[in-house]
């Protein structure tokens, strides 16, 4: 009978095109967690509690995503849609030095981007009023928050969706593709159309250190470091406010040449990082197999 039921969508589902196969297994994976389980959480359980219980909710996400928890097929996917979940100790370091200079890629560039265009901060509130809770629940909410778009966003996005992608049409273009994928999902943000470069330049960020480091792990921390300052600083005021001018109205002033060559200097780096990565894992591989075989 469970064959009989399953099989229709399953020969369906096998007969869509890879990109969108790729697609809506990378959202759904993403969104069941990262939206739907989380706004059930923070509606219907009242701090901090909802945070605890976020907490047991992404610790049992990810054993089922990463296949841990499953059986058969599924483990041999969610390994493969993961990637690797330990790294040496050279890819190790040069993976945190690159997720680090992403956060700083984003940060800067948002300073950059609302010192060129007047910082829109009506647009940018989050829809949840930390004013109301004590400061330490606030900072609990940041912090949840932040791993929970970090963790089901890498693996739905720079996972499930971008391993099949690079493997059917190469990195470049999977890595292109779900960037483009990434930006469209956001737009519903009133906060986007302001930083859509910058998104799609930090997607292709996080789907680079991805693929080159063979890793989410160093994706997770980055992402989830830059949403803590995101959601503290830039749609709160948990750890304080934006509150410069345009150029236009100051002039080109030292705070922006600071965070213009902090911007530049750290693509720079992020670029050369990714060298280094590539260096230590054909290292690592000439060590495992030293006649090529």
């Amino acid at each position: 009978m469970a064959g009989f039921v399953t099989s229709p969508f399953v020969d369906f589902w096998r007969k869509l095109p890879l990109l969108i196969r790729a697609v809506l297994s990378g959202l759904f994976v993403f969104a069941i967690v990262g939206s739907v389980v989380m706004w059930l959480v923070m509606v219907f359980i009242p701090a901090p509690w909802s945070i605890f219980v976020m907490g047991i909710v992404l610790w049992v996400y990810w054993q089922v995503v990463s296949g841990r928890w499953w059986f058969g097929r599924s483990v041999i996917a969610g390994r493969e849609y993961c990637r690797a979940t330990t790294l040496s100790a050279g890819v190790g370091l040069w993976s945190m030095i690159a997720a680090l200079l992403i956060v700083a890629v984003l940060q800067a560039g948002f300073v950059v981007t609302f010192r060129i265009i007047e910082f829109p901060s009506r647009l940018w509130t989050l829809a949840y009023d930390l004013t109301a809770v004590p400061v330490w629940i606030a900072w609990l909410f940041v912090i949840m928050a932040a791993l929970t778009a970090g963790l089901t966003e890498e693996v739905g996005f720079r996972g499930y969706m971008q391993v099949p992608l690079e493997k059917h049409y190469g990195a470049p273009i999977g890595i292109g593709l779900v960037s483009i994928v990434f930006v469209v999902f956001h737009l519903h943000q009133t906060w986007a159309p302001s930083v859509l470069l910058l998104l799609i330049v930090v997607s292709a960020m996080w789907g680079s250190l991805a693929y080159t480091s063979g890793s989410l792990i160093p994706g997770i921390i980055s992402h989830t470091v830059a949403d803590i300052i995101n959601f503290s600083y830039w749609w709160t005021d948990v750890a304080g406010s934006f509150d410069k001018r345009p150029i236009s109205e100051t002039g080109f002033d030292v705070h922006f040449f600071i965070w213009l060559m902090i911007l530049g200097v750290s693509i720079l780096l992020f670029a050369l990082s990714m060298r280094k990565i590539q260096a230590k894992r054909h290292t690592r591989r000439k060590e495992n197999d030293p006649d090529g075989t």
